[in-house]
């Protein structure tokens, strides 16, 4: 069979590793990482024109390298192709292998912020689109030029609130890191914000089985053409609608 297969960037090395090994022929576009920063119904409106531009008869599926993304699949429309989509919240689920996983670690280690090699391999895109969406990547100094000393000291403390809430970062290895230098960056970070460090095997089956096209119900939704994707709020994490 011959699958098109729209991924983030962040997982990159991770998606053409198993595309690499899948019995099936695979064309893979990647899309900037950090869309879910601009919100849940531009990133659904940018895949959608990348899923809308695929020809049609071409491929017998088109697999999403998503999770829900912050619902930013919710709302995702199978043309003449159907779409194929991991039940996951997020990409780091999807790094881990499995929900159960992921939400056993996360319960276990609250306050935690993930690191991968896509994550920080192709960090300059996200600071690219988090700054067109809220400015965030300034440092204080450029913000109190912009906006004055007091209204450049409080901008930067909410655009930077968010740090509060971690006390630990995780990076996830994947088994495809080139050498060390991601690890040891992500290990500086941790050391500079104060936070406990730790590697994480990662576990890279479940997006095999997205691209060999072993789509159980219980890790894929498959939207047949002319149904939707919808985010559930429940352990199914998306099924589709007419």
């Amino acid at each position: 069979m011959r699958f098109k297969l729209i991924s983030c960037e962040v997982l990159f090395r991770e998606m053409c590793d198993a595309s690499a090994h899948s019995s099936h022929q695979v064309d893979l576009e990647f899309l900037p990482k950090g869309l879910h920063d601009l919100g849940s119904r531009a990133m659904t409106a940018k895949i959608q024109e990348v899923v809308d531009r695929t020809p049609e008869g071409v491929y017998q599926a088109i697999l999403l390298g998503y999770g829900l993304c912050g619902n930013g699949l919710d709302g995702l429309t199978a043309r003449h192709t159907r779409l194929v989509l991991p039940r996951a919240h997020d990409c780091i689920a999807l790094l881990m292998g499995g929900r159960e996983r992921y939400q056993a670690y996360f319960e276990s280690n609250p306050g935690t912020y993930y690191r991968s090699t896509g994550w920080l391999e192709r960090g300059k895109d996200l600071q690219q689109l988090a700054h067109n969406a809220t400015g965030f990547d300034e440092s204080l100094e450029a913000m109190i030029r912009k906006y004055g000393e007091d209204n450049g000291r409080y901008l930067f403390g909410e655009m930077t609130r968010y740090l509060s809430q971690y006390s630990k970062l995780t990076f996830i290895e994947t088994g495809l890191e080139a050498d060390g230098r991601f690890i040891a960056e992500a290990a500086t970070e941790a050391k500079e914000k104060g936070w406990i460090f730790e590697r994480l095997r990662g576990d890279l089956a479940w997006l095999r089985r997205l691209v060999e096209g072993e789509w159980t119900e219980a890790e894929f939704v498959v939207a047949e053409p002319g149904q939707r994707t919808v985010a559930s709020y429940d352990n199914r994490v998306v099924t589709v609608q007419p």
